[in-house]
């Protein structure tokens, strides 16, 4: 049985409703539901049923991941080249990191220097290249979770720039401290906890 072209519109403006920027995914999105569709029509379930079983046999996360997934696949190599970047900084930074505090310990020259190398590649390269990458995995899905990113990330970069002040005696460490402590905590924490919670009881 052939779709109408009243329920044509409705699978077009759901899959239009759900964000979608690839032009090209869209309509084979929208082709393969209505084939799906056109299969169902004329037995027990209703129009609507089979929309949304045919959205959900598709794409199980919803069709935003689908796209993001068509999207890593395309640009794979970029991505790769960036999350290797990524760990690379991440890598550096914390050999920096740890060596500086070694030499700070053991009272040996360039301490300082290697600390604060360590502490800038961690916490302002490292962690917001990592969060970035998150928070675009977590692009399709509820508020709280891009809010919990967004919220990590803001407190470990000022948390971090605490410590680097601290150690650098500069003015304006407590003040950092205060704020980056009162991000995490009011701020990071419950939405953490939260998401937590939610993937508990689901």
């Amino acid at each position: 049985m052939k779709l109408t072209s009243q329920q044509e519109e409705i699978v077009r403006n759901y899959v239009e409703d759900q964000g979608l920027k690839l032009t090209a995914l869209k309509d084979d999105i929208i082709d393969h539901l209505c084939c799906v569709i056109e299969s169902g029509l004329g037995k027990a379930k209703p129009f609507e049923h089979l929309l949304e079983d045919a959205a959900n046999d598709l794409a199980p996360e919803g069709l935003m991941a689908m796209e993001n997934k068509t999207m890593f696949l395309l640009n794979s190599k970029r991505i790769i080249i960036m999350k290797k970047l990524t760990y690379l900084i991440g890598f550096i930074g914390s050999l920096a990191l740890t060596v500086g505090v070694t030499f700070k310990l053991l009272h040996m020259p360039g301490a300082n220097m290697l600390f604060s190398i360590g502490y800038l590649t961690l916490f302002m390269a490292f962690i917001p290249l990592l969060a970035v990458d998150r928070y675009k995995v977590a692009i399709a899905r509820v508020l709280s979770e891009k809010l919990k990113i967004i919220l990590g990330v803001g407190a470990s970069i000022l948390l971090g720039l605490a410590g680097l002040f601290k150690i650098m005696h500069l003015q304006g460490a407590d003040t950092l401290l205060l704020i980056g402590a009162a991000v995490f905590a009011v701020g990071f924490l419950p939405f953490y906890f939260f998401t937590m919670y939610k993937k508990a009881i689901a």
